[in-house]
């Protein structure tokens, strides 16, 4: 089994990152980092901290220059952090030490490496967007469609009363949206840049320290913390927060599915793979079984990142050794369950037949509430929720049909209507449309 299942040969395409993958790797860590000290050379030479022509040269070459990971694992390995190896390897190749000299001032490795951080964590919030609302333009021409299509809900996994198809999608594609509500403000408040030394006084930066970061901040397109956060990790914990609620949203899918799929239900259809090794009958959930698997997984990392998110003093090693080891995992976990959602729900295909039989299946007892309320209206609420379980144990015990029963006891009743799925959904139908009307606002509103 391989280190990580998102990086693996193996099972690459079973847990898909697509091009977020790309992001969390040793050649994108390096090209983050040297685009912040090139950034912070060329801010520090506008403002006369370091002089012009070096911060020309230092900025020219953070872009040309290629570093090998390799090459720093030993220093790396030596230092407990990248940035002295990468410092070192970075004036070796400029092969100018009049200028080499002045990068990295008055910065911190730490500074270097959240910032770089968070410019890869922009970008993976904006190709997890894009998947996000993909799926749900997906799921909003579902529930359009299917608003009015009756299906069974259930509770505790039993039958409980008539819903339709576009309620349940609606139900999968509403906490996305909230989600993707959430972004703005996520972006505003915690894609920050870093940059205050080592101890996060700023000490080594000199007087105009302030403008040095909000500088920086801006040309990396980053936000200007007004502060140190080196210690303060809610910024990070606030983005593996937004993607564990993703893995989670996405795991109703997964789970709902799941039990439609099943031998003898068969509700749903989904497209895509999945086939046995040995049954050539079987079409396996593997999508949904993923985005179950992920959000677990996603879960108790998150856990993990939140106990290592008290540092002690002013740096600490240990827990910022274990974010390094838990928020690549979230962040790829989220970004494979924004993928394969968005595949999944190409191909679903609701099996509208087999929901009309699933719903009158069951001797008609799916309709057992709204015949209570219907002979409440002549009998008190509690005689009649006992007249209503007497009936369906005489149904149960003689398999007769609820509605026979019902026809033949209350003949006032309008068994037809009360035994119509299509009439009993309460309001269902508006909550898959008034999902489809928020998707379209959204739509509206990004374009």
């Amino acid at each position: 089994m391989a280190g990580s299942v998102f990086t693996s040969a193996l099972y690459g395409d079973l847990f898909s990152t697509a091009e977020i993958g790309r992001l969390f790797t040793d050649s994108a860590e390096l090209r983050a980092m040297l685009l912040v000290e090139g950034t912070l050379a060329q801010v520090q030479g506008a403002l006369g901290v370091i002089p012009a022509d070096s911060a020309g040269a230092i900025r020219r070459a953070s872009l040309e220059i290629q570093l090998d990971p390799g090459a720093l694992r030993k220093p790396t390995g030596q230092n407990g952090v990248s940035v002295p190896g990468l410092v070192a390897a970075f004036r070796a190749e400029m092969q100018a030490p009049e200028h080499a000299q002045f990068v990295h001032w008055g910065a911190t490795s730490q500074d270097i490496i959240d910032t770089g951080l968070m410019l890869r964590l922009r970008q993976a919030l904006a190709l997890m967007e894009t998947d996000l609302r993909a799926f749900v333009e997906t799921l909003a021409t579902l529930a359009e469609r299917h608003a009015d299509t009756p299906m069974p809900a259930r509770t505790y996994g039993q039958h409980a009363t008539p819903t339709s198809f576009g309620a349940v999608v609606a139900g999968w594609g509403q906490p996305v949206m909230d989600l993707l509500d959430d972004l703005g403000d996520l972006r505003s408040s915690c894609l920050l840049v870093s940059l205050s030394g080592a101890a996060g006084t700023s000490s080594a930066l000199g007087e105009t320290a302030a403008q040095q970061r909000a500088e920086l901040a801006k040309g990396l397109g980053l936000g200007d913390p007004g502060r140190s956060w080196h210690t303060d990790r809610n910024p990070i914990l606030r983005i593996a927060d937004w993607m564990t609620r993703v893995t989670l949203a996405l795991a109703k899918l997964g789970e709902d599915s799941t039990d439609l799929v099943q031998s003898g239900i068969a509700e749903l259809r989904l497209g895509g793979a999945g086939a046995s090794s040995t049954m050539p009958q079987k079409q396996n959930p593997v999508a949904p079984a993923v985005l179950c698997a992920v959000a677990a997984q996603t879960v108790a990392l998150n856990g993990t990142l939140q106990n290592a998110s008290v540092h002690r003093h002013q740096r600490d090693g240990a827990a910022w050794f274990t974010e390094w080891m838990c928020l690549p995992q979230i962040v790829l976990g989220a970004a494979c369950s924004a993928r394969t959602a968005c595949d999944l729900g190409t191909g679903l295909e609701p099996q509208t037949k087999q929901m009309l039989t699933t719903v009158d299946g069951g001797l008609g007892m799916i309709h057992a509430e709204a015949l209570s309320f219907a002979l409440a209206e002549t009998m008190p609420r509690p005689d009649a929720q006992a007249a209503v379980k007497e009936l369906c144990r005489t149904a149960q015990e003689s398999q007769r049909h609820l509605r026979d029963l019902v026809a033949a006891a209350h003949p006032e009743l309008d068994v037809e209507h009360l035994f119509d799925p299509g009439r009993q959904l309460g309001q269902a139908p508006t909550e898959a449309r008034a999902f489809v009307a928020r998707v379209g606002q959204n739509r509206n509103v990004n374009t």
